[in-house]
């Protein structure tokens, strides 16, 4: 694959992962999309927390950053049936395989699909105004359910 193709699955991967969440379409459309790199190392890679609810997308570490409803994750932007890069499908508010049309929430639920599981999440935790994300503590949701469940910083209760 491209750095074009790659570039551009990874926009539409972070876009369909939004709209996983089931949000008003206007919210959903209101979301921004930008690219970044971390800083640091793989166990404590730093990524700034966005300042609204949107996508960051680090494709030099095939990471996804997700703010929505006051909550942020860190996924691995490979979908979790055969490590396709995911889409954003931005009509439908949410995350989607382009090769075997998976779906998943913003949050990284698995809605339905080939995949047997969620989008895989990185450990993450908050350092002041950045997100440390973990790159060597990758959760699967069928192995690692409670870890998988705790990768999250609550930034405000919904």
């Amino acid at each position: 694959m491209d750095r074009r193709d790659f570039v551009r699955d990874a926009v539409s991967g972070a876009l369909l992962a939004i709209g996983a969440l089931g949000v008003d379409s206007s919210r959903l459309s209101a979301m921004t999309v930008a690219f970044a790199r971390g800083t640091g190392a793989r166990t404590d890679k730093m990524y700034p927390i966005p300042a609204a609810d949107g996508v960051v997308i680090d494709k030099d570490e095939s990471v996804i950053i997700a703010r929505f409803d006051g909550r942020v994750y860190a996924f691995s932007l490979a979908c979790p049936h055969q490590n396709t890069a995911l889409r954003w499908d931005a009509s439908n508010g949410r995350f989607q395989c382009p090769k075997h049309r998976s779906r998943y929430k913003p949050d990284g639920a698995f809605i339905d699909g080939r995949a047997t599981r969620g989008m895989d999440r990185f450990a993450v935790k908050r350092d002041g105004e950045n997100l440390a994300v973990n790159l060597d503590a990758l959760y699967r949701q069928d192995e690692n359910s409670a870890e998988w469940a705790s990768a999250i910083v609550i930034l405000s209760e919904k």
